[in-house]
């Protein structure tokens, strides 16, 4: 069974930082590239960043660059999402995938390309 679990939501204040991180299992972890999500209080789900499978490319939405850095770690099967300056407008529900491509583009993304999908964490940050 695919399955891809999240950790590390929280409540901060503007301003802080948090890092997420998300496990997969049921699948080879380094044939796939991972990638983060999130949907805020009446926003579309977007695509907030994305690493190749083998970490050589990363790519970020442009509200986040500079601030988050996604990362993976092969032998634990886990990728992460530092983020720091967090922002009232960050504030949503986080879902983390393992994909099938990691565009530049992040809006290339579409549900065909996901293998795997969290059942997402909250991150606020308050003013």
């Amino acid at each position: 069974q695919v399955k891809a679990v999240e950790s590390g939501g929280g409540l901060v204040q503007a301003g802080g930082s948090l890092t997420l991180s998300c496990t997969v299992s049921g699948l080879r972890f380094d044939g796939y590239a991972m990638g983060w999500f999130r949907q805020g209080p009446g926003i579309p789900r977007e695509a907030v960043s994305c690493i190749s499978w083998d970490g050589a490319r990363t790519a970020y939405a442009e509200s986040v660059k500079g601030r988050f850095t996604i990362s993976r770690d092969d032998a634990r099967s886990t990728h992460q999402l530092q983020m720091n300056n967090l922002k009232v407008e960050d504030t949503a529900i986080y879902y983390c995938a393992a994909i099938t491509l990691c565009p530049y583009g992040l809006r290339y993304i579409t549900p065909d390309h996901l293998a795997a999908w969290g059942q997402g964490t909250q991150v606020t940050a308050s003013s």
